[in-house]
């Protein structure tokens, strides 16, 4: 269950990032609370993530998730640039978070 709260935790980040994107560009309320939203359930999937998985891999992949993902929603959804060597990197730090999984 800590993994699927870590996930979880995850997809509430990328989330919230996107809000904050948003909001940036719209001054949208409704992206302001959805972003308090995102970040609070971020916040809470990930502290009742470490409460059974070691802090250092809780967070590695917490960020990992969080940083890679907002990083795909800012090429899916904002155009940013999807060049190959942008997709190898994203790609490097998902497999970084799938290799902790497979050691801890």
């Amino acid at each position: 269950m800590a993994w699927a709260s870590l996930i979880a935790a995850g997809a509430c980040e990328m989330f919230a990032v996107t809000m904050m994107n948003k909001l940036n560009k719209d001054r949208n309320w409704q992206a302001f609370f959805l972003l308090v939203i995102g970040f609070a359930g971020s916040f809470l999937f990930l502290a009742y993530a470490m409460k059974t998985l070691p802090m250092g891999i809780a967070y590695a992949i917490w960020t990992g998730i969080g940083a890679s993902g907002g990083a795909i929603m800012g090429i899916l959804l904002y155009g940013e640039s999807n060049d190959w060597k942008r997709i190898f990197f994203i790609g490097l730090v998902l497999a970084a978070a799938v290799g902790l999984k497979l050691v801890s």
